[in-house]
């Protein structure tokens, strides 16, 4: 009983915590890649055109993934009918929230309070999950589905594997509606994989799992189905490049082509700061003994460890190396795609980290140091900045204009909440040097040296994140197109030439188009006799003389952005035929 209050206690506490960390800086930063507004536009269309099945954007394209993440962005919009920043980022602050809860539950249950709630700590303060739950893509929202699927597997494990494991079925089928097959395939080979090891029987093992996949896509078959009588040949050719291509390595253009190695890298900066522990704690093994008192061979040595590991562990172990291995088979590699091993992996440095505090303090004590001293620094930097001794004449080359206004955010950050989050880590990390001399809890420095991390994100988030980032954007282009472009005297027309030669994924103005609600449309496929053209200034020189051949004739530039926009400098034109 009171280790169970114990736990709900703590329950609440990380509750709290995922809250203020994520929810509140949802709308403090626009879109500034292309990822975004792609995703939050199908929504946008949704909500506009009444189709939840397979809505045009983009000048009549389709979306590249099946709807459930554009439904739930739509949901989060229903109070104001329109799709904004913050709305089209609930669903990810959500995921991530509930990964790191289930985390805690998971884990808690089976190994106890503390390392429960340092392995859902790692998971909400790792950078990699830590971003995507504050972007407007399915990837956070497909690992909550994966990781849920993961633990589900294992109660049903844990309860014999009789019955049919009917909410780890619908979980999995969220998954495939997230992003394709993909929420059943993960899943059924970790869980596989663990029961193998654990030495049940392969083909018991296999048809339980394959009846599990097959139910999975019951549902999402039903939206397949509906979607390829609106799309037809061109929907079904879509899903077969994304999804058979992609895993295949068969697709008809690349896609983040990268070497296996690629996927080991991404850990590395994804897992930061956690991975400064990792690097710290290799010195702290200086002298602990991993010879085997027998002369078996490396190999033996492994497999005796590894089948004397719990059952908890072990499918940790399992879910970590099958997640990797998995997407190692494709070339389309992507640091997101990994995700669903970060929870296993935060067990793991978990462990670690309160091995270290009962075993190697001083390691753990010289990692809490450093964060500490970043901390501070982080500080500084700001205040040089904020003084006006770092001169703009430092930058140089094309984004020199972007990263100008970067500097010039960031000096003029001053409002009341901006200097709260500034000066929130700049006090933890200064009292820390008190604190480390008046504890005795080798414990509480795993957590203080998170607390660390978590005051440095209020800061990133609330204050430096958005002056950074909104200097990106191309969102200020907005209200001179509305200017210029009138409705009366014609539509807006993009032309992007490395968008026209894509085999697929093509490059479009998805902000522009965003904020001016999906108004913008293909040059080239709609052939229009009036309007207006958005094109860029390298793209109207190499291209305006075949338009004009055709028969157009453009004013002067109505708008001429003063930095690049998808790639250039953004041409506004008058036209007629």
């Amino acid at each position: 009983m009171v280790s169970s209050c114990k736990n709900s206690k703590v329950f609440w506490l990380l509750l709290l915590v995922c809250i203020i960390t994520l929810f509140p800086f949802l709308g403090m930063y626009e879109y500034n890649t292309k990822g975004e507004p792609r995703e939050a536009i199908v929504s946008q269309s949704m909500l506009a055109t009444d189709n939840w099945v397979l809505p045009r954007n983009n000048g009549g394209e389709m979306a590249y993934k099946p709807p459930f993440f554009h439904w739930s962005v739509a949901a989060t919009s229903l109070i104001g009918n329109e799709v904004t920043e913050p709305t089209s980022r609930i669903p990810s602050a959500i995921a991530l929230t509930v990964l790191v809860m289930t985390t805690f539950v998971f884990f808690s249950r089976r190994k106890g309070a503390v390392v429960g709630a340092t392995s859902a700590l790692i998971c909400l303060l790792c950078m990699e999950l830590h971003r995507a739950g504050g972007n407007c893509r399915v990837d956070m929202v497909l690992t909550a589905f994966t990781v849920g699927a993961f633990f589900l597997f294992y109660r049903w494990y844990e309860q014999g594997c009789h019955r049919l494991p009917l909410w780890t079925v619908i979980v999995m089928s969220l998954a495939t509606l997230t992003k394709g097959p993909v929420g059943v395939i993960v899943p059924c080979c970790v869980i596989g994989g663990f029961l193998l090891l654990k030495k049940k029987p392969f083909l018991i093992v296999f048809g339980k799992l394959f009846a599990c996949g097959i139910l999975s896509l019951i549902i999402p078959a039903l939206w397949y189905y509906a979607a390829w009588q609106q799309g037809g040949q061109e929907f079904v050719d879509l899903m077969m490049e994304e999804n058979i291509g992609r895993m295949t390595s068969t697709m008809a253009y690349e896609s983040c082509v990268e070497p296996w190695w690629y996927n080991f890298l991404t850990l590395t900066y994804g897992l930061i700061p956690f991975t400064l522990i990792l690097l710290f704690g290799l010195f702290s093994l200086k002298g602990v003994s991993f010879k085997s008192s027998c002369n078996d061979n490396w190999w033996r040595r492994f497999c005796k460890w590894l089948f004397a590991l719990d059952d908890v562990t072990l499918f940790s172990f399992a879910g970590a190396v099958i997640v990797i291995v998995f997407y190692c088979i494709p070339q389309s590699k992507r640091s997101v795609y990994l995700m669903p091993m970060y929870p296993f992996l935060a067990y793991f440095i978990a462990m670690f980290m309160l091995w270290l505090a009962k075993k190697k303090k001083k390691s753990l004590t010289i990692y809490t140091d450093l964060l500490a001293v970043l901390g501070l620094l982080l500080f500084i930097v700001f205040i040089v900045i904020k003084a006006g001794l770092v001169p703009d004449t430092i930058f140089h080359g094309k984004h020199a204009p972007e990263n100008i206004l970067m500097l010039h955010n960031l000096a003029s950050l001053g409002t009341w909440y901006e200097w709260i989050c500034i000066l929130t880590p700049t006090i933890v990390c200064a009292y820390w040097w008190h604190y480390r001399r008046h504890t005795t809890d080798n414990v509480r420095y795993v957590f203080y040296s998170m607390f660390i991390v978590l005051a440095v994100y209020l800061a990133v988030s609330g204050a430096y994140k958005p002056a950074a980032l909104n200097a990106k954007s191309s969102k200020y282009v907005i209200a001179e197109l509305q200017k210029v472009c009138l409705e009366s005297e014609g539509n807006m027309y993009e032309y992007i030439e490395v968008g026209e030669k894509a085999l697929g994924d093509p490059v479009h103005y998805f902000e522009l188009n965003f904020y001016l609600g999906n108004k913008i449309e293909n040059f080239r496929k709609s052939r229009p006799s009036h309007g207006f053209l958005l094109i860029g200034e390298d793209d109207m020189a190499l291209r305006r003389s075949e338009f004009e051949s055709q028969g157009y004739h453009f004013d002067s530039p109505s708008y001429i952005s003063p930095r690049r926009v998808a790639g250039q400098v953004l041409h506004v034109y008058r036209f007629h035929r």
